[in-house]
């Protein structure tokens, strides 16, 4: 078996600074205080709430930065604009795409990086997380999002205009079939490069985030581009008006994320590992170094007053290279051996 090699060698040896920290010594006293089954939860929710709340941050600064900058600065800063320029969506392309690959790749480790209630549906319905953790997360994403709404209403001039509107005529049906295409692609790319495992894992953020990048050069023109019911209530919520066909970013960004669910079990009916004949293994990550045996001696034993079978677990060690013939039973090791990973 081949096993990935440590990112990178962290000195743990406490400081000062470590001993006497406060944060430290109070955050652990609260999780101490946690059920055991809750604390995993508590944690998926932190990310989720910081993760979502700074990709939708940014999703919806960047829009805005981009309508300001289209309109003239000397009148009037407006983030409104009447006639969208396809320069404007692909700078809100860009932001949305590129937002979630910085985001989703800090929180992947966290809570899976998600920040999508719809995902969380998805990847509930895939068995991949619990319907209590995906209940959890699709609570913390929308209250994120709406904060994320209210923080850049107040920091930037002009109003907020990042809401989802069917554009050129399009018509409601229309509107929840497109999210729900969209939604499906943006599904379908979570579950396959996300929650199936396999050695290109870690660059599945940024894998998904070109997905978004695709999902909003198509959308943001026709619906807005929402594909996250989060992202399309929030500055409705903040601005206090709702369209008459709001429920299309919720019906069509479902149905989306039920059809990538559908598919996703054909492909894995179908064993489409075998396809290119691949076996699946538990582990596809592969070792940047063989296993192999060690000499070293567990602390305990070098900390305790019988340093004898410290010095008879290191010959033990060295006399495994010899011929069977010259191992002595006498010469056994009472300690057994480790291996170093």
């Amino acid at each position: 078996m081949m096993e990935r090699a440590p990112t990178m060698n962290i000195h743990r040896a406490e400081t000062v600074l470590s001993k006497t920290d406060p944060f430290k010594h109070a955050f652990r006293g609260i999780f101490a205080a946690l059920p055991e089954g809750a604390r995993g939860h508590v944690v998926a929710m932190i990310g989720e709430l910081i993760g979502t709340m700074f990709f939708i941050f940014f999703a919806f600064a960047g829009g805005e930065t981009g309508a300001a900058a289209s309109n003239d600065p000397e009148k009037s800063v407006s983030t409104g604009t009447k006639n969208a320029t396809p320069a404007l969506f692909l700078y809100i392309a860009f932001s949305a795409g590129f937002s979630f690959i910085v985001f989703a790749w800090t929180f992947f480790r966290i809570s899976g990086g998600l920040f999508n209630p719809v995902i969380s549906l998805g990847m509930a319905l895939i068995g991949a997380i619990t319907w209590a953790r995906c209940a959890l997360l699709s609570a913390v994403q929308i209250a994120a999002a709406i904060a994320a709404a209210y923080m850049v209403k107040g920091l930037f001039s002009g109003e907020l205009h990042v809401e989802t509107v069917l554009g050129a005529g399009t018509s409601p049906a229309q509107g929840v079939i497109i999210e729900m295409l969209l939604t499906a692609q943006l599904a379908f790319a979570v579950f396959m490069m996300a929650a199936e495992k396999h050695q290109g894992t870690f660059l599945a953020p940024l894998g998904l985030g070109f997905s978004l990048f695709i999902t909003e050069l198509v959308g943001v023109f026709w619906t807005g581009g929402s594909v996250n019911p989060a992202r399309s209530l929030a500055p409705c919520i903040v601005n206090r008006s709702f369209t008459s066909y709001h429920w299309i970013y919720w019906v069509g960004p479902i149905a989306g994320t039920c059809l990538a669910v559908i598919l996703y079990k054909l492909v894995k009916a179908l064993e489409y590992e075998t396809a290119h004949g691949e076996e699946p293994e538990e582990e596809m990550l592969p070792r940047a170094y063989p296993r192999a045996g060690s000499s070293i001696v567990p602390l305990a034993s070098v900390h305790s007053p019988d340093t004898a079978s410290v010095t008879r677990a290191s010959t033990n060690v060295e006399t495994k290279k010899a011929p069977p013939a010259a191992e002595k039973k006498e010469e056994k090791s009472e300690l057994p051996e480790c291996t170093a990973d």
